[in-house]
């Protein structure tokens, strides 16, 4: 478990038990643009599938902020979901977060980490990260496709549990 603590009172914990899942839902679904409308058991499962860092108040343990990494622990992550609640803004927070989830990282030998935003950029540039090259990277977002190209098989719904081959 990886712990952080700010002079002015706040705490960053991975421990999964401190994370309040409901405050988290309603901030995504709600408050977040990338995840409006996620329902709560995907908020769930996304969260047991990653690494999820929680900010929390020192003196009254309330959670003030959020992320998720999704990671190998070996080579590679992605910096998802990383929300600050409102009244919680501008004190330096997500910053502190994104960069302690990179120092967190390191020693486990993970040298790139991406993450995607719409209005975000000063925030992770203050750390380093920069726009990646268009020509390099490429993504499939199964949203917007419904039938596998190379298949011809439309894709069908199946429950959280169920793999399809």
């Amino acid at each position: 478990m990886f712990t952080m603590t700010r002079a002015d009172g706040y705490q960053l914990s991975t421990d999964p038990d401190r994370l309040d899942l409901d405050r988290v839902h309603h901030w995504l679904t709600t408050d977040a643009y990338w995840a409006l409308g996620r329902d709560r058991a995907t908020v769930e499962r996304a969260f047991a599938g990653s690494i999820g860092y929680g900010v929390y108040r020192v003196d009254d343990g309330g959670q003030a902020a959020i992320a998720r990494v999704v990671t190998d622990r070996a080579t590679f992550a992605w910096l998802c979901d990383v929300y600050v609640a409102r009244e919680e803004r501008g004190r330096g927070l997500g910053t502190w977060l994104a960069g302690a989830v990179r120092e967190h990282l390191w020693p486990l030998g993970v040298r790139r980490i991406l993450l995607a935003t719409h209005d975000a950029h000063g925030v992770y540039a203050k750390l380093g990260f920069a726009e990646v090259d268009p020509g390099r990277f490429m993504q499939i977002d199964q949203r917007e496709q419904r039938v596998n190209p190379v298949t011809g098989k439309e894709h069908v719904t199946a429950s959280p549990l169920t793999v399809e081959g």
